[in-house]
């Protein structure tokens, strides 16, 4: 990430109120400050305390939005459904925008007088690979770029870049919703299934808002909408007729596919069908930035991939070790178990609705599965029912133990853990979920050496 501060009176004489301090809120609130805004935070849950050294800064609840400049809602609370949080029914009866910070930081970049141009990227999955493989061509290529948003680092957290620079942002549908002058150069929709429909409402609902990742843009501009889905092929539709730049990509594309394939088969951290279809829209999004084709190959084969995404994660006695734990359904550990002929699956935790019925086409990759967390009964009579050999084990600890006794025994190749179930019966997060694996397998390699 290269590029310097933003100017300390930017925002001089702008009042700002922000409701949420997670992650994404105190980076909000820190950047206003330092950009020279006047701001009112506020937590609910976890409420702030008055700062001494910080004048401009009100710690206290927000009981009225008269004469705010906007609302700064962390993407986590509703301003609509399932049921609109008092402080966005007060800014609405205000007249007060509800904004994401990545409207923020483009508001900021402009009024900074920079020209730097921004690449936005949406769909309910692939969203991080794709927004890390872009910035990643992008940075070895020599341009200045700075990448977060949805992914790592909050999009007002990140630097002002020169007139040369790209910001690549991960948008979720949530930050979507609260734009309002953000224009991308670029900006890509991979793909459409339910998600967040509490959020959104239903199918439509939650179309609606990934469509804003095209808001203000013309026909100068490129949308790289895939068509592997019926929605997206609708949304692309749509946009080509209104006569804005759209192009489609498949990974049914053999034309497209062959142009890429080959710096992909050459990239082990981009394994499998999904992959194929993030780096065709990293590729074309990189080209229309300037990149050219040896710069696209370079950055593919090069790219070092995100932990815990079908991650290398250790080999032991030629046996590897494959850490997928972000895969938190069915419809993630799909897409890992469509990458191996034959592997030992380590899967559990918390469950989503539907469990891993779906995944029943892929059963017969699986030479044995070891399950462990709280719904793990649940996923072994399923198995059960479809005659996959499994064993419960209860944590991870055992299952990898297990996994790597039966890849021996079995002569299989891979043990993955793509667990199809949220962590937080028995983990912080994914991460800490992978991370604890690449633990065990350091101590066990250890134990195996000879």
């Amino acid at each position: 990430m290269t590029g310097r501060a933003f100017p300390t009176d930017l925002f001089s004489g702008s009042r700002f109120a922000v409701a949420g301090l997670g992650r994404n809120g105190s980076a909000v609130v820190k950047t206003l400050l330092a950009m020279g805004a006047e701001v009112q935070a506020w937590d609910d849950k976890n409420p702030p305390e008055a700062d001494p050294s910080q004048p401009r800064l009100t710690a206290a609840p927000i009981e009225t939005l008269a004469g705010f400049d906007a609302l700064i809602l962390s993407p986590g609370i509703p301003h609509l459904l399932p049921a609109p949080h008092a402080v966005a029914v007060r800014a609405r009866a205000a007249g007060v925008p509800i904004l994401s910070d990545a409207e923020i930081l483009f508001q900021a970049v402009r009024r900074a007088g920079s020209k730097a141009r921004f690449a936005a990227i949406t769909g309910t999955n692939g969203k991080s690979t794709t927004t890390a493989l872009l910035a990643h061509m992008l940075e070895k290529a020599g341009r200045p770029v700075a990448a977060g948003g949805n992914l790592g680092t909050a999009s007002l957290a990140l630097p002002l870049l020169p007139d040369n620079g790209v910001y690549v942002i991960e948008m979720s549908s949530y930050m979507l919703e609260r734009l309002r002058s953000f224009h991308a150069d670029t900006a890509c929709l991979l793909n459409l299934t339910p998600d967040h429909l509490d959020r959104h409402g239903d199918m439509a609902g939650y179309a609606a808002a990934k469509r804003h990742v095209f808001d203000n843009m013309t026909r100068a501009d490129l949308a790289v909408i895939s068509i592997d889905d019926d929605h997206c092929r609708e949304i692309a539709q749509d946009y080509t007729a209104q006569g804005l730049t759209v192009m489609t990509l498949s990974v049914k594309d053999t034309h497209a596919v062959a142009a890429i394939a080959s710096p992909t088969r050459e990239a082990p951290t981009l394994p499998g069908a999904h992959n194929l279809q993030n780096a065709l829209a990293a590729a074309a999004m990189a080209r229309h930035l300037g990149l050219d084709d040896q710069a696209i190959a370079d950055g593919l084969r090069s790219y070092p991939g995100l932990p815990h995404r079908q991650a290398l994660a250790g080999v032991i006695r030629g046996i590897r070790f494959i850490n997928d734990s972000k895969a938190t359904n069915a419809e993630a550990a799909e897409k890992a178990l469509l990458c191996y002929d034959k592997v030992i699956w380590i899967a559990g935790g918390t469950a989503k609705s539907g469990g891993i019925e779906t995944l029943a086409p892929l059963f017969r990759r699986i030479a044995k599965a070891f399950l462990i967390g709280r719904d793990a009964p649940v996923l072994e009579q399923t198995l059960r029912d479809h005659h996959v050999a499994v064993e419960n084990c209860g944590t991870l600890d055992a299952a990898t133990h297990a996994a790597l006794a039966a890849a021996k025994a079995l002569d299989v190749p891979v043990v993955l853990l793509s667990p199809a179930c949220a962590s937080f019966d028995q983990f912080a997060s994914f991460e800490a979920r992978g991370a604890h694996f690449v633990d065990i397998l350091t101590r066990l390699r250890d134990s195996e050496a000879p």
